[in-house]
């Protein structure tokens, strides 16, 4: 089915098939080295146009969680700005203002250190832990925001620490 989806897209001309697709500048040498065992196959660049552009972000390890954050909601149009810079540094802030405590805060920070740090080791123990991997700077953040929100908060799982002192006469 996808075959002829992809088919239909493309313009049939003689007996050639002939179609316009988008793909970054630097992955034009791995597309035309992955064509070119199909002699009939030819890449060229088509400047003169006036099809919209797709939008297209690099994604590495450490923005890729954010990214499928962003993208639960929708794509950005080409030229808009690029929520997902915004979403690194408000996504984690808000989760650590709503779950606030140190300790559980602390957990969290722990499991994303271990992960984060432990990478490579973790890969080998198979394809379960590979979703976990996909979130671990995205659960390292947050649970430094939870820690730090939960002392400026004085929750330590959920028992309140009174560090700083109280203002207010509570002897009474």
């Amino acid at each position: 089915k996808e075959l002829y989806k992809t088919l239909n897209c493309m313009k049939q001309h003689d007996n050639s098939f002939i179609g316009f697709f988008w793909a970054p500048i630097e992955q034009e040498n791995k597309i035309r080295y992955a064509l070119a065992d199909y002699t009939a196959c030819k890449i060229n660049g088509y400047d003169n146009h006036n099809i919209n552009r797709p939008t297209y972000y690099k994604v590495n390890e450490f923005t890729a969680a954010f990214y499928e954050i962003v993208w639960t909601y929708g794509y950005p149009t080409y030229l808009e700005a690029n929520p997902a810079l915004f979403t690194i540094v408000t996504f984690p802030f808000f989760f650590g203002m709503m779950y606030g405590d140190m300790g559980h805060g602390s957990i969290l920070m722990i499991m994303g250190i271990i992960l984060c740090l432990g990478n490579e080791q973790l890969k080998s123990l198979g394809p379960d832990i590979k979703s976990i991997l996909y979130g671990r700077y995205l659960l390292l953040l947050m649970g430094i925001m939870a820690t730090y929100c939960g002392f400026i908060y004085n929750e330590f799982f959920a028992i309140p620490t009174n560090i700083f002192g109280s203002c207010y006469d509570l002897g009474n």
